[in-house]
């Protein structure tokens, strides 16, 4: 474990991006590049739940913590990757308290929730470890509920105060989207529900996070109190490297055709 939940906790400021390519490699390589966590995304990205063991693998030694985001707050699967050894789960689009403490169920051994218990499991050492893994779980495993309806913005302290649900994560898309102004994160109703979400968690000593592509945005998002950052994932690594470059090597042609025509 990377202690994501404990430097939260302590108020530290933990960078972080998303993998999306469903690909051990370029987990691997992410997760030696300098940042705190990463996302394996089974939400949108590429990869199914047998490509995320690989990125987990890839990335147990590597400076990076890893979370998983889930498709849903289903049991089962919030369950399953936890097995695998990931240290924190996101849930997308929870709308009330209701779903945001079926995550927190899912997350956590009895009594504190309804996970199952299974000792033979790449999260235990394969039994090896299970007794420490079982005391520390509680304090571990970090639990984000993403921040995306305008049904949950009416339930924020609500769902903030919950005792497992650790972060706040603001969807910047889906939230514009759902208050009519897709894309324009400078409207102010999309501000003030910035604001909202981290009176929110801040009231009830929990973290905010945000994802966003451009890292001019980060003073912005820094200053309003957001600790969990996420700037860029894998596929925008390679689609920017692999432009940029073709885009150099045009230009070089151009001014090699230029010379020889001359």
């Amino acid at each position: 474990m990377k202690n994501l939940k404990k430097r939260l906790k302590q108020g530290e400021t933990l960078n972080g991006c998303w993998l999306n390519l469903g690909s051990s490699l370029t987990a691997e390589i992410v997760g030696q590049s300098g940042f705190d966590w990463v996302l394996i995304d089974l939400e949108h990205g590429a990869g199914s739940e047998k490509d995320v063991l690989y990125q987990l693998q890839a990335l147990e030694h590597t400076t990076a913590g890893a979370i998983v985001r889930v498709e849903s707050s289903e049991s089962q699967r919030i369950h399953r990757v936890l097995d695998m050894g990931a240290e924190g789960i996101m849930c997308p689009k929870v709308h009330n308290p209701e779903e945001a403490r079926k995550v927190v169920h899912g997350l956590h051994y009895p009594p504190h929730g309804g996970r199952g218990v299974a000792k033979m499991v790449r999260a235990t050492g394969f039994a090896q470890n299970f007794p420490q893994y079982y005391a520390e779980a509680q304090e571990t495993i970090l639990g984000v509920v993403q921040i995306e309806t305008v049904e949950v913005l009416n339930h924020l302290d609500e769902v903030a105060a919950i005792d497992g649900v650790d972060v706040l994560f603001i969807g910047p898309a889906d939230l514009s989207m759902e208050l009519g102004i897709f894309g324009q994160f400078d409207h102010p109703r999309f501000k003030e529900a910035l604001r909202e979400t981290v009176n929110a968690a801040q009231k009830a000593g929990k973290a905010t996070g945000i994802l966003f592509f451009n890292p001019d945005d980060y003073k912005r998002y820094h200053d309003l109190g957001i600790r969990m950052i996420a700037c860029g994932a894998d596929a925008t690594f390679v689609a920017d490297g692999a432009r940029s470059l073709a885009k150099k090597l045009d230009a070089f042609r151009a001014v090699e055709k230029t010379i020889s025509q001359s």
